[in-house]
């Protein structure tokens, strides 16, 4: 079967030159953008249950944007001030550029990793005196806890946010050649909105090995993974299956 349909369960792209948008005008395919699962915020009230006091801490570990936004959303919920001697540890560059929607970047203390969890460790392990909030959603690598823990500092989670299964109704009558996933969670969605989904003729993309294991954990066949050494990013995974498959 020829690929005509793709559906990414990841909210569109808002950069106009979009590799998606390069792919699908290249390789004459209809590309539909749907999140499988959003980000709901928790109340101040739930982040007291959990017994944080944001008074207690001297720095921020951050791992992403939705980390950013959810710990200055409760501090402003909590009327806590942020105080400029705050210090921010940011997973990626990515992550630090973002921060600057809330504070004066050239005026705070903001220390930045090279990607990786472990890479920003190295950097933490410097400033061992500080007090630690990692803000987080409620899934979390079982590998930061324990990368922290091995660091022997004083730190603690505050979840602030979590990970809801959004509502896919809509598509119950509508098929695609091939579905992209980029976590379990997607997964997940998938089958609590489609607790009879048959994959048939369906191609499965996944990224990321936790994304594979998932998918395979409930009985899908993965066609296209990424990232590999050939295809770095998944919409390369994808051309190289389109163009393989369209051939035939």
């Amino acid at each position: 079967m020829k690929v005509k349909t793709i559906l990414v369960s990841q909210p569109a792209p808002k950069a106009e030159n979009s590799p998606y948008i390069e792919l699908s005008e290249k390789q004459k395919v209809k590309i539909d953008f749907v999140p499988f699962i959003h980000v709901e915020g928790v109340s101040a009230k739930e982040v007291r249950i959990q017994k944080i006091d944001l008074n207690n801490y001297s720095a921020i570990i951050l791992t992403s944007r939705n980390a950013v936004d959810h710990f200055f959303r409760v501090a402003e919920e909590m009327r806590f001030s942020v105080p400029d001697s705050m210090k921010y540890f940011c997973q990626s560059e990515a992550v630090a550029y973002y921060l600057q929607k809330y504070v004066v970047y050239r005026k705070r203390k903001i220390y930045v990793g090279q990607r990786t969890f472990a890479d920003l460790t190295k950097i933490i392990k410097k400033h061992k005196d500080e007090k630690f909030l990692l803000p987080s959603s409620d899934k979390l690598k079982d590998t930061i806890p324990s990368l922290l823990n091995e660091l022997e500092i004083t730190w603690e989670r505050a979840i602030l946010f979590k990970t809801v299964v959004s509502d896919l109704s809509n598509l119950e009558d509508v098929f695609y050649d091939i579905l992209v996933f980029f976590s379990p969670s997607g997964i997940d969605s998938l089958f609590k909105n489609f607790p009879d989904f048959k994959q048939n003729n369906t191609c499965i993309a996944v990224f990321g090995n936790s994304t594979v294991a998932a998918a395979t954990k409930a009985g899908l066949k993965c066609s296209i993974q990424a990232p590999t050494p050939e295809t770095p990013s998944m919409t390369m995974a994808l051309e190289k299956y389109i163009i393989a498959t369209n051939k035939k």
